[in-house]
């Protein structure tokens, strides 16, 4: 098979762009390049990983997998459990499931026709209830309730008639109904209270109580209003507390919520300004705008390799060890760049490769983004201190 011969230009660009790859591995990382890694990786090369930036901890680091290990145990917020109280059950008593009671219908109203059986059904209810038979005088008044469905105190009545038979639930049906017809019936706040002690219902016996008082102050309601409080009391700043313990809670969560909040932006943060130095650190990233070039406005986006190599001068000067040498001290650290700065060889070919990105330029502000090489703070100053970028004439005799 013939040879090819290769033109000595084309060898001179790619003597130079293999000096950058020497210089800068992490250059074939770029989108643009990646036919090369591949071709380089089918011969079977290795290409080099993109360097972890110092900011960031590597996962496999002790401390971060400690820090990382900690944070549930400080974000996590332990399960409320509500304690039991201490209370004094004595006279509790199992609730009556009996069917409802005959409540009438309360659309009727009382007929003057039945205004004397109401009264005759109400003595015999009152005496059968004086006489200790509650069941008689309950059923007494459940025919006065079907004649007059309108009457709070009857169904009071009845009600008090199912405390003594043991039937709180069936007390507190008649009293609803009572205070339903009028919110200001005592006698139904009274013995609801009291309903509600029998089945241990202490605030709701507190409640009903307290306000029978307060209606219509009675001795009696007073006396059981005495006897429900201490129950009543404790369970109130069980409540509180616990109401307390739960809003603590509910802020502590969002504290955390906004913690990690704080956290996460500052991670993104981070990881955005080491994905910019490490930018900094490639020759050809980093190039999204030029800031500070005097004469010239920010340069979009990276540089054409072809063009950047594409002049002789800067082939010939990069066959330079001393050169390409300097170009690596800089590349490790920008920094260095003093070191060459009265050394006209070094500082002609910069200018020279500054021009490839636009002539004329007085680069006084320095160069953001960075310089091929790496150079991620930019220059202040590519022409060293000449005040403005040569002419490319100027340029071309430094070369020479």
């Amino acid at each position: 098979m013939p040879s090819i011969k290769i033109p000595e230009k084309q060898l001179m660009e790619l003597r130079a762009f293999v000096t950058l790859l020497k210089s800068q591995p992490s250059l074939l990382q770029q989108p643009e390049l990646q036919f090369l890694k591949e071709y380089i990786e089918s011969l079977g090369g290795k290409i080099p990983a993109s360097e972890i930036p110092k900011t960031e901890i590597p996962k496999s680091c002790p401390a971060h997998e400690s820090h990382k290990a900690s944070k549930p145990a400080e974000d996590e917020e332990p399960e409320l459990v509500e304690s039991d109280v201490e209370l004094d059950q004595t006279g509790v008593i199992e609730p009556d499931n009996e069917p409802p009671q005959e409540m009438g219908n309360p659309d009727q109203e009382m007929s003057e026709a039945d205004e004397e059986k109401f009264s005759e059904l109400r003595q015999q209810a009152t005496s059968a209830f004086a006489e200790g038979d509650y069941q008689k005088a309950a059923d007494c008044f459940t025919e006065v309730i079907k004649l007059n469905p309108q009457s709070a105190l009857m169904f009071a009545k009845r009600a008090n008639c199912y405390i003594h038979l043991n039937k709180p639930n069936a007390c507190i049906r008649d009293c609803d109904r009572a205070i339903e017809i009028n919110p200001d019936c005592a006698p139904a706040h009274k013995f609801r209270g009291r309903a509600h002690r029998l089945l241990g219902n202490w605030e709701e016996a507190v409640k009903d109580l307290r306000l029978a008082c307060k209606i219509d102050y009675d001795d009696q309601a007073n006396e059981w209003l005495k006897e429900v409080t201490p129950n009543a009391k404790k369970l109130e700043e069980h409540r509180r507390k616990y109401e307390r313990l739960r809003e603590e809670k509910l802020l502590r969560e969002k504290q955390a919520r906004l913690r990690r909040a704080q956290e996460e932006h500052q991670k993104a943060r981070e990881a955005s300004e080491a994905r910019s130095s490490s930018a900094g650190a490639n020759p050809f990233a980093g190039m999204g705008g030029m800031g500070g070039m005097g004469g010239m406005g920010g340069m979009g986006g990276m540089p054409d390799i072809s063009s950047l190599l594409n002049d002789p001068e800067v082939l010939a000067a990069f066959q330079d060890p001393e050169v390409a040498q300097a170009f690596q001290d800089v590349s490790a650290n920008p920094q260095n760049y003093a070191k060459y700065e009265n050394n006209p060889k070094i500082k002609s070919v910069i200018n020279k490769m500054a021009a490839q990105f636009g002539g004329g330029m007085g680069m006084g502000g320095g160069m953001g983004g960075g310089f091929p090489g790496g150079f991620p703070g930019g220059f202040p100053g590519a022409d060293f201190g000449s005040g403005g970028a040569a002419s490319n004439s100027g340029q071309a005799d430094d070369l020479d």
